[in-house]
C-alpha cells in the first residue's frame, strides 16, 4: 500500500485567483503529489504526497521556482509530538552519534535527528509516553545545554505590511506621473473639440486649420516629427514603466519562464507594447522629418499601472484585515505556564516557569488571579471565576471548582486554580479554533474552483483575440477603406492608405489587450 503524507507549506506573493491555479496544477503534475490545496488568503498550502518519492522541502522548491516564496510549515502531524531544539555544546560526530542513540533508546521517541552545522534536533515522540520536557532532560543528562527552537507566534506570515507598502509606493509613484499625463490629454481633447466648432462654424480651409493647429503649444515641434505632447507624455510615461512596474516585471518573468501567463503577463505585455510601439512611432516620425505628429498611446501605461497598482494596494488590504482576525486569535494564547511539582496531601513542592510548548500532558498547572490559562485542563483545586468570553460570548464570569473543566486562554479572575493539563499545544481548544478558521480559508467554494480554472485559460486567449483583431482590421482595411475611416477620426490625410491601415489595427488590438488586461474574473 501506498503511503500518503501530509504538509503544509506556506507561499508568499500570491496575488490572484491564476497564482492558485498555476501552482496547483503545475504541482499536480509532479511525481508523488497525490492533491494539493492552496489557500489564497491564508497564503498557505495543503499537500498529500508520497514520502518515498518526495519530500517537503521539495515540493517547497517547486512552488520557488514558480516564483513564490515557500516554506515548509512545522508539520502539523497529526498524533505525534514533534520538538525542535537548539543544543549546544556539541563538538564532533561523535557528540550528534551519543544524543542520537540515546534518544532513540528512550521509551517514546520515535524518530530522532542531530544536525552538526545547525546545532539543531528534531525530534518526533509519542505524546502518550513521553513529553518535551522529558526529552530536553535527556539531552542536559548528557551534558549539553538546550533550549526550544522559538516558534513565530505572531502570525507574522499573515501580515501584508510588506506588500501593502510596496503596491502604495508603487501606485503613488505611478499617480505622481500620471495626472499631468491625463491633464495633457484632457487639454488636447478640449482643444480638438475647439477647432472642430471653429472648422463648423467659419468654413475655413485646412490649410488654415492646420496652421491653427500647430500653433497649439502642445503641438509645437521641437524637432521635426517630435512635439512639445509626445516629448512630455514620452518623459513622463519612462518613470512609470520603469518604477511603478518593476514588480509587474519581475513576476511577468517568473510566469513566462514557467511557460504560464497570469495577470503580470498581460499587464506587461499591453503596457510593454503601448510604450514600444508608440515610441518606435515617434522615431520614425523623426526620421521622416514629419509635418504632422503621430498618434502615440504613451498615455496608456501610466494610467493602467494607476490602476492596477491602486487594485492591489486596497486587496492587500482587505487581505490583511481577514488576517488580523486570525493574528488576534492566535495573540490570544498565552506564552508561559507555571507548573509545580505537587506532595503528599497536594502540598506544593516546587514551581517553575516554562514555556507553554514544554508543559505536557498530565502536568499540574498553577493559575493566579489575572492570568490566563496556558492550557485546557481540569480544576484539582482551589475556587476561582473565569471569564471564558473568548470562546463562548457570555460575559459573565464562569464558577469554577475542582472536577470542572477550564479552556485555554481564557482569564482567571479571583481565584489561585492549580489545573491538570489535559490538552496542550496543538490540540487546545483555541489551537483547533484557529486551525479551524486558517482551514476555513483553505478550502474553496466551487465557483472559485471554476474560476480559478478559466482564469488559466484568459491570458492566452486576451493574447489571441488582440492578435486576430490586428490581422482583421489589417483585412478590412485592404478590402473597404471607407470603414477604416469612418471609424479612424482625426487621421491626416498626408500619410499613405497602408500606414493609416496598420496603425488603425494596432490601435485596436492594443486597446483589446489594454482593456482585458486587469483580469476583472480573476479579482471578482
Amino acid at each position: 500500500t501506498k503511503t500518503v503524507s501530509k504538509c503544509y507549506v506556506q507561499v508568499t506573493g500570491m496575488t490572484c485567483a491564476s497564482c492558485v491555479a498555476n501552482i496547483e496544477r503545475n504541482l499536480r503534475r509532479e511525481d508523488g503529489i497525490h492533491s494539493i490545496l492552496v489557500a489564497l488568503m491564508a497564503g498557505k498550502a495543503e499537500v498529500r504526497y508520497n514520502p518515498a518519492v518526495i519530500n517537503p522541502s521539495a515540493i517547497a522548491e517547486l512552488i520557488q521556482e514558480l516564483g513564490f516564496g515557500a516554506t515548509v510549515m512545522e508539520n502539523c502531524g497529526e498524533g505525534d509530538g514533534i520538538l525542535e531544539l537548539v543544543v549546544r555544546g556539541m563538538t564532533c560526530a561523535s557528540c550528534v552519534h551519543k544524543i542520537e542513540s540515546t534518544l532513540m533508546k528512550t521509551n517514546g521517541v520515535l524518530y530522532c535527528s542531530v544536525a552538526l552545522a545547525t546545532n539543531k534536533a528534531h525530534i518526533k515522540y509519542d505524546p502518550e509516553i513521553i513529553g518535551p520536557r522529558d526529552v530536553i532532560q535527556v539531552v542536559k543528562n548528557l551534558g549539553f545545554t538546550t533550549s526550544l527552537v522559538k516558534r513565530d507566534r505572531s502570525a507574522s506570515h499573515l501580515d501584508h505590511k510588506q506588500e501593502i507598502q510596496q503596491w502604495k509606493r508603487s501606485f503613488l509613484v505611478s499617480l505622481v506621473f500620471c495626472i499631468p499625463v491625463m491633464g495633457l490629454m484632457i487639454y488636447m481633447m478640449v482643444m480638438d473639440h475647439q477647432l472642430a466648432d471653429a472648422h463648423a462654424h467659419h468654413n475655413m480651409s485646412s490649410e488654415e486649420m492646420e496652421t491653427l493647429h500647430s500653433s497649439m503649444v502642445l503641438e509645437y515641434q521641437l524637432i521635426p516629427g517630435l512635439s512639445v505632447m509626445n516629448f512630455l507624455s514620452f518623459l513622463l510615461c519612462v518613470p512609470v514603466q520603469m518604477f511603478g512596474g518593476w514588480h509587474f516585471y519581475i513576476q511577468a518573468y517568473r510566469a513566462l519562464k514557467h511557460r504560464t501567463a497570469n495577470m503580470d503577463v498581460l499587464i506587461v505585455l499591453a503596457t510593454t507594447i503601448a510604450f514600444a510601439y508608440s515610441f518606435v512611432v515617434l522615431m520614425v516620425a523623426v526620421a521622416e522629418k514629419a509635418k504632422v505628429n503621430p498618434v502615440t498611446f504613451f498615455d496608456t501605461p501610466p494610467m493602467l499601472f494607476v490602476f492596477i497598482s491602486l487594485g492591489r494596494w486596497l486587496e492587500h488590504v482587505a487581505k490583511g484585515k481577514t488576517s488580523e482576525a486570525l493574528a488576534r486569535l492566535i495573540s490570544l494564547q498565552a506564552t508561559e505556564a507555571t507548573i509545580v511539582t505537587l506532595g503528599p496531601g497536594n502540598v506544593l513542592l516546587s514551581e517553575e516557569q516554562v514555556d507553554v510548548e514544554l508543559v505536557q500532558r498530565g502536568d499540574i498547572v498553577k493559575v493566579i488571579p489575572g492570568g490566563k490559562f496556558p492550557v485546557d485542563g481540569r480544576v484539582i483545586e482551589g475556587h476561582s471565576m473565569v471569564d471564558e468570553s473568548l470562546i463562548t460570548g457570555e460575559a459573565m464570569p464562569v464558577t469554577k471548582k475542582p472536577g470542572n473543566t477550564v479552556i485555554a486562554g481564557s482569564i482567571n479572575q479571583n481565584g489561585s486554580l492549580l489545573i491538570s493539563a489535559t490538552h496542550v499545544g496543538a490540540d487546545t481548544t483555541l489551537s483547533q479554533i484557529v486551525k479551524l478558521v486558517e482551514e476555513a480559508q483553505t478550502s474553496k467554494a466551487p465557483i472559485q474552483q471554476f474560476a480559478d480554472k478559466l482564469s488559466g485559460y484568459f491570458v492566452p486567449c486576451i493574447v489571441a483575440v488582440s492578435v486576430v483583431t490586428l490581422f482583421a482590421w489589417i483585412i478590412i482595411g485592404f478590402v473597404d477603406f471607407e470603414i477604416v475611416e469612418k471609424y479612424f477620426l482625426g487621421y491626416n490625410k498626408s500619410i499613405s492608405r497602408a500606414e493609416v491601415i496598420i496603425r488603425f489595427a494596432f490601435q485596436a488590438s492594443i486597446t483589446v489587450l489594454c482593456i482585458a488586461c486587469p483580469c476583472s474574473l480573476g479579482l471578482a
